[in-house]
């Protein structure tokens, strides 16, 4: 038996039509594809749909089955999986005692890296790639960078790198006037790896989030907002208390230092500045819990944690610059895991009992 096997990676037909898949049949397949038609008809999924119909009337002298399976927007490794298990419900719908082979219809390479998957489930005979053809009269490709230009993500991506680049040659002639000639150049290909590193790594999207989140900070009255910021400060002043007190290990040491001096030198210069940080930063969030009415007696652990941590990487660190004694160090250590394991238990009480409460009432 021949199943022609219509593959749908990011569950276009799903999200546009509503429809559940896997989609099974001859019939089935076409209400499919006209569904999706109608949702959007430029979305190249249609002609795979088409296509998986095209190929089953092809073969006449054989019994051929058609089927649409999805798989699931954006994630790769689920969308494989998901793909696999609708091809496993499809195979179960056909099991009728012959050996299944398929004939696999993709819009392009990136449906195609289902391929594996499918193949461990049935023998596949020949994948069919379609591939619209368009007019290549002078209007429609007219039409047709225009409509990818009203795109603002691809007009972000194409016409900023574009534009910058277009700047060099009246840049230079501004920087020669100037007596600047060689600024231009340095300035210019800054702006444009800059942009591109922003563009690859996805910078402009966290920098949206952040910007999101502190606007809703502001108006929702949001703690954390106050306590980041201080945090931030904080951090600041620890980095440059570490330095400073790398500086003066190393104008008073009569040898270059090493790396495990170096190290405890930056940590004991910056740990308390750090660990206020830390604490200012989870009573923000505590704080902002309660608010919310979504608060656990266990979100208190978090300031006592940074206290322990700080306090045995300051117990260490002062070791090793011989600015602690060996039973400084032991009592940081003790003290240090004594707070973590006494504020687990109190706040892990505290909640039991608190949900034995909530049950009674």
């Amino acid at each position: 038996m021949l199943l022609v096997l219509c593959v749908d990676l990011d569950d276009d037909l799903g999200r546009k039509t509503g429809m559940e898949t896997p989609v099974v049949g001859r019939e089935a397949v076409r209400k499919a594809a006209v569904a999706l038609a109608i949702a959007d008809p430029e979305d190249s999924d249609v002609n795979v749909l088409f296509e998986g119909l095209h190929q089953v009337d092809s073969f006449d002298d054989e019994a051929v089955e058609v089927a649409a399976v999805t798989g699931v927007d954006g994630r790769d490794v689920e969308a494989n999986r998901k793909v696999g298990e609708e091809v496993d419900r499809v195979l179960a719908e056909l099991d009728t005692g012959e050996d299944v082979r398929a004939v696999v219809v993709t819009d392009g390479a990136q449906d195609e890296s289902v391929l594996p998957v499918i193949r461990s489930r049935v023998t596949i005979d020949s994948v069919r790639r379609v591939v619209v053809r368009q007019a290549q009269d002078l209007e429609s490709m007219y039409y047709t960078i225009k409509q990818v230009l009203d795109d603002p993500e691809t007009r972000g991506t194409l016409l900023v790198p574009l534009g910058i680049l277009l700047l060099i040659y009246p840049l230079t002639i501004l920087a020669n006037l100037l007596g600047l000639p060689g600024t231009v150049f340095g300035l210019v290909s800054g702006l444009l790896g800059l942009y591109l590193l922003a563009r690859g790594f996805g910078v402009m999207e966290w920098v949206d989030w952040g910007v999101e989140r502190v606007r809703t900070g502001l108006f929702t009255g949001r703690v954390t907002l106050i306590t980041s910021v201080v945090a931030l400060a904080l951090l600041v002043i620890g980095g440059v208390s570490g330095m400073q007190t790398l500086e003066a290990m190393r104008e008073g040491a009569s040898a270059r230092l090493g790396v495990v001096e170096i190290i405890a030198a930056l940590t004991f210069g910056s740990v308390q500045w750090f660990a206020a940080a830390g604490v200012m930063s989870s009573l923000g969030r505590v704080t902002d819990e309660y608010l919310d009415g979504s608060f656990h007696w266990r979100y208190l652990n978090a300031p006592f944690y940074i206290v322990a941590i700080a306090a045995v990487l300051a117990g260490v660190s002062g070791f090793f610059l011989d600015e602690a004694s060996l039973e400084f160090l032991a009592f940081m250590l003790t003290g240090g895991t004594l707070l973590g394991v006494a504020s687990t238990l109190s706040f892990a009480v505290a909640e039991s009992w608190r949900q034995r409460q909530q049950k009674m009432s």
